[in-house]
């Protein structure tokens, strides 16, 4: 598939996008906010750098972009241009996810998976759903957890 804009547009919209403070990182944040949860943002301390850290409950929320991290799902699709580029981030992002996890879990942290598909587009949950998956998940004993979209493997 041929880009839609130029080179320049491109690379500016692809700078824009930030790592952390994304809408649904701040959507979950509010929403168990006013669930009376209370966290910390981006501790450095930890492996990942975990988007939300409840250190009462040892537990960390990840709120994963379906694209970055090669979710598959309907809302990830490998670039057609700079695929190489693209394949080398993409699977270097996951294998970082994926060592990240395990030293948290190593150090006695739960971890908790919320993806960008639960959220947004054709699969979203109803928010409500995905808070209440959340904060039960929180307040429990599991020692991890993960909330995707409704529709899975739909893809072209």
């Amino acid at each position: 598939m041929i880009d839609i804009v130029d080179k320049k547009t491109r690379s500016r919209m692809m700078s824009g996008i930030r790592g952390k403070n994304t809408k649904p990182e701040i959507l979950v944040r509010k929403s168990l906010f006013s669930k009376g949860l209370r966290y910390r943002l981006h501790d450095k301390r930890l492996p990942g750098k975990p988007d939300l850290v409840f250190p009462k409950y040892k537990a960390v929320v990840f709120v994963n972009g379906c694209f970055w991290h090669g979710h598959d799902c309907y809302l990830f699709k490998w670039p057609s241009t700079r695929t190489g580029f693209w394949k080398k981030k993409i699977t270097r992002n996951r294998e970082l996810d994926r060592i990240n996890i395990e030293k948290l879990k190593k150090a006695g942290w739960r971890v908790f998976l919320v993806w960008e598909c639960a959220l947004k587009g054709k699969g979203k949950r109803p928010l409500e759903q995905v808070i209440n998956t959340l904060e039960s998940w929180i307040r429990g004993k599991k020692t991890e957890g993960e909330i995707r979209g409704l529709i899975e493997h739909d893809r072209e």
